[in-house]
């Protein structure tokens, strides 16, 4: 698939000692032009900045909108018929929707212009069907993540930044009756006596929140929207987030079976990362996919998905990542990928990689591959295992032969910033080796991070493993950058 093995360019870099750019008149000629005994010339005062009449105008027509939509929202309970809502064709709920806000506004003698009635109807009709002002973010293709902050405080993530919605809820009664129509929907509440909750909207999106009065400030609401379409591996070399080199030698890792981790912080992209990495293991194997929040989107022939539960209302029937973990053993997999792990599941993930299962994959939150292999032992300590810290060592140093390591930048981008071997053990001490890194190199003036992914010249602890299962990896992927 990777057949041309390209140097490592530089992200945005401008080649050293490139002529600048010629000053312009202005920059060339200082204020020496003028004679040194006459007295300096006062500067203009700015221009005062217009009155913002249209921003005020518009606010006032949003809340005539936000006070009508209320009181058709409450018409439109008493007109429709709730129970037929979820079975209702949306045209003609839509249409329906549409003719009682008109004779209601009607009965009321308000008149409203096309561009409000529209906005109006769009609206009630999300307040019914959907999930109100936060529907359209969830339309929108480009936003990654949904930040609620109170009733009038929303934040959206794209490419990676985070900037201000200008959408807003009525008050805190109304964001929290979107949040009880989430959880209620999947048979969890949230009150003051359990104020906070995780669900899966219907479209697969991460969905947590934290109400008052431990959320001070109004209820807290986190949604990371679940992307239909997955990244391939082409798509992100393509993207810069990590080179044609890297790809070929992770295709030959997953294919010759290496048990791989994917460490990295939130939002760095260790799920997508997870997701590309999966399309290089073959049709033949059976694949078992555990996690808290099904995201994984494997395309082989033969997977099982497994999916952990938390307890009800009454605080039974939860259903852990260990749980699944425990019984996909007993499924015949060739391969198991847990989407993250956390907790005590930490100990059968490791024994299934020592035991057989070659070629599983996890995630794990961590800054860099030795933390990594750090807070898989603090995850065996916290499991209530009690083993010598040499012996736990031991166990991981044998089980995980791969740490790749992703992360979100400053700027926004996600970049694959480190590939290392786990090599054995020295003593008390998991050895490590790193493969592949970026090096950052600076920063352009908009931001943008300079840097360039580089091999480090060591070549892989697994060659002889990757030539005898068919991956004769050529020494060049391993040079340094302009080597």
């Amino acid at each position: 698939m990777f057949s041309r093995y390209k140097k490592p360019q530089i992200d945005g870099a401008k080649p050293i000692g490139a002529p600048q750019a010629a000053p312009t008149e202005a920059q060339a000629a200082p204020a020496a032009a003028a004679p040194a005994s006459a007295p300096a010339p006062k500067p203009k005062p700015a221009p005062k900045p217009a009155a913002p009449e249209a921003s005020d105008k518009d606010l006032k027509r949003r809340e005539r909108i936000e006070e009508l939509k209320t009181e058709m929202h409450h018409r439109l309970l008493d007109n429709l018929n709730l129970s037929a809502i979820e079975k209702a064709d949306p045209t003609a709920l839509r249409s329906e929707i549409v003719s009682i806000t008109s004779e209601e506004l009607s009965e009321l003698g308000v008149v409203l212009g096309r561009e409000d009635r529209d906005t109006l109807n769009s609206e009630l009709f999300d307040e019914v069907m959907g999930l109100g002002p936060l529907e359209p973010l969830l339309k929108d293709e480009s936003v990654n993540d949904i930040l609620v902050n109170g009733p009038h405080s929303i934040f959206i993530e794209r490419a990676g930044k985070l900037q201000k919605s200008e959408i807003r809820f009525k008050d805190e009664k109304h964001l929290m009756r979107i949040i009880d129509k989430i959880v209620s929907a999947v048979g969890r509440r949230v009150d003051e006596s359990n104020p906070y909750v995780d669900a899966r909207l219907k479209d697969g999106s991460r969905f947590n929140a934290m109400v008052p009065p431990v959320a001070v400030d109004g209820s807290l609401v986190s949604i990371r929207k679940f992307k239909k379409e997955k990244l391939s591996v082409d798509d992100l070399v393509n993207f810069g987030a990590f080179t044609e080199e890297m790809a070929t030698y992770l295709q030959a890792a997953v294919a010759c079976r290496l048990n791989v981790i994917v460490s990295g912080g939130t939002g760095s992209g260790k799920t997508t990362t997870l997701n590309a990495l999966s399309s290089f293991i073959g049709n033949a194997e059976r694949v078992l996919t555990i996690e808290d929040t099904a995201e994984l989107q494997l395309q082989q022939d033969h997977v099982g998905r497994m999916e952990s539960r938390p307890p009800n209302v009454e605080g039974k029937g939860a259903v852990t990542q260990r749980d699944c973990l425990r019984n996909a053993l007993r499924m015949r997999p060739d391969r198991i990928i847990v989407g993250e792990t956390r907790g005590e599941e930490v100990i059968d993930m490791l024994q299934a990689m020592n035991t057989g299962h070659d070629g599983s994959m996890t995630t794990i939150h961590a800054n860099n591959a030795r933390d990594g292999i750090s807070r898989l032992e603090n995850m065996v300590a916290m499991a209530g295992i009690e083993m010598p810290l040499k012996a736990v060592r031991a166990q991981i140093s044998s089980a995980v032969n791969l740490i790749v390591q992703a992360s979100r930048l400053q700027d926004g981008s996600r970049r694959m910033v480190s590939i290392t071997e786990v090599t054995g053990m020295e003593g008390e001490v998991i050895t490590l080796q790193e493969i592949f890194r970026y090096e950052r190199l600076g920063l352009e003036q908009d931001g943008k991070i300079i840097g360039r992914f580089t091999g480090t010249g060591i070549r892989s602890h697994y060659s002889d493993r990757f030539k005898a299962w068919g991956y004769d990896l050529p020494a060049s992927i391993y040079e340094p950058a302009g080597v």
